[in-house]
């Protein structure tokens, strides 16, 4: 059983993450550990259910793993020879560097899902086409804008983190 028939859902890069995470619950509490007769079974089940919706969850690792379902996985952590992609990559994480605070994450945070919305079309069209080698590109583009996306939640965390500490706080 594939991850996509685990959870019930068509093995397609849209899909709907309200009932993955629904049926992903559902499949948590039914194999719980604590409620099954076989708890290294029920544990073994929880691990995989766990590593199905991690995966199912973000839309880079479900592109990767469509490709996956197609024997088509290989190479993906090679490293993308874009060099115009790879301009602008560099561009991003010096906006991200440079960000001074929340409003300059905010309008970096617009633009990296407008590559990723955009990437992800292409994924649509390279997976239907079954041109494999652009659709492996693709993912290891959206697995970089991935990364960005993290990078710029942990750096607004920390400006909103500074921005509640005062000197003035009493200890």
């Amino acid at each position: 059983m594939n991850h996509f028939e685990l959870f019930n859902l068509p093995a397609a890069l849209d899909i709907d993450l309200a009932a993955l995470k629904a049926q992903f619950l559902s499949l948590q509490q039914q194999f719980h550990p604590d409620k099954a007769e076989d708890k290294d079974q029920a544990l073994i089940q929880s691990s995989e259910i766990n590593q199905a919706y991690k995966v199912l969850s973000q839309v880079d690792s479900r592109a990767a793993y469509l490709l996956s379902l197609k024997k088509q996985d290989y190479h993906l952590d090679q490293s993308i020879s874009d060099f115009e992609f790879l301009q602008d990559a560099m561009e991003i994480r010096e906006q991200l560097d440079d960000a001074q605070g929340s409003e300059d994450l905010k309008s970096l945070r617009v633009e990296v899902q407008q590559w990723m919305d955009g990437l992800v079309r292409e994924f649509k069209i390279d997976y239907a086409d079954e041109d494999w080698g652009e659709a492996r590109d693709t993912v290891r583009k959206l697995r970089f804008f991935q990364k960005v996306m993290a990078d710029i939640e942990r750096a607004d965390d920390r400006f909103l983190d500074d921005d509640s500490f005062d000197l003035d706080d009493d200890f």
